[in-house]
């Protein structure tokens, strides 16, 4: 059972940006996306702004950013990244890992490797009024650091709970998730939680105790084109509810 309020849903858009960069054209346009996506009750409209602009774009950032509604961004914590964010001024940002050539996101941040540069952009964000997020494996190591170098957020990382297989597999992952979940949670950080989650397996995630929101993004994207974006995203919003 729950022991929090409802859980907030963030639709990540940067895949109906990799479609228009496919062709270089201007549509769809992302504007309209993120304004489906709140008609469909979406609490916020995450993108990822990637060093090599390979979906989202500057521009588009700031479009966003000056539109009503929640922007939530995921970026490295590179400096210039750090600048584009406070030059667009997001409500919110998360600092993730951000490998070159990778497909997507691999994991949380080593905060032992990047702790500095981490702590650095999370003290430029908050000095400006953005709030900062962390992007972090289930471990108690990474919700304690993450707290220390001045994280507002946690987002869980769900990749493994994804890739698990068979129902002991699967359970021990959503119990790495629920005390993190937990440890975050009386350490007075608010914790979200994401990447890979689908249809078919995002009702057990968005139970978990203290959880106050989930950004999920592909599986979205991906069935909205069978079904349409707004039903898309009513769908999974009726899931995590």
């Amino acid at each position: 059972m729950r022991l929090s309020s409802r859980v907030k849903l963030g639709v990540n858009i940067d895949h109906v940006a990799t479609l228009r960069q496919a062709r270089k054209e201007a549509e769809p346009d992302l504007l309209a996306a993120a304004r489906v996506c709140r008609q469909a009750g979406a609490d916020s409209v995450v993108v990822h702004l990637r060093r090599d602009r390979r979906h989202v774009q500057d521009e588009d950032l700031r479009k966003l950013c000056a539109a009503p509604g929640r922007v939530h961004l995921e970026i490295s914590s590179e400096p210039a990244m750090v600048a584009a964010a406070l030059k667009a001024r997001p409500d919110s940002v998360c600092l993730v890992p951000e490998r070159p050539g990778e497909v997507t996101t691999e994991g949380g941040l080593n905060l032992a490797k990047s702790g500095r540069a981490v702590k650095a952009a999370a003290a430029r964000l908050k000095a400006k009024g953005v709030g900062v997020s962390l992007f972090i494996d289930p471990e108690a190591a990474a919700v304690r650091a993450a707290r220390s170098l001045g994280a507002d957020t946690v987002e869980l990382c769900t990749t493994a709970y994804c890739a698990a297989r068979g129902q002991k597999a699967v359970a021990q992952e959503l119990e790495r998730l629920e005390l993190a979940a937990y440890l975050a949670y009386e350490m007075g950080l608010e914790v979200h939680a994401g990447h890979g989650l689908a249809y078919h397996n995002v009702k057990p995630v968005a139970a978990i105790p203290h959880l106050g929101g989930l950004n999920i993004g592909f599986s979205i994207v991906a069935r909205s084109v069978f079904v349409g974006l707004k039903a898309a995203v009513s769908e999974m919003k009726e899931l995590v509810s």
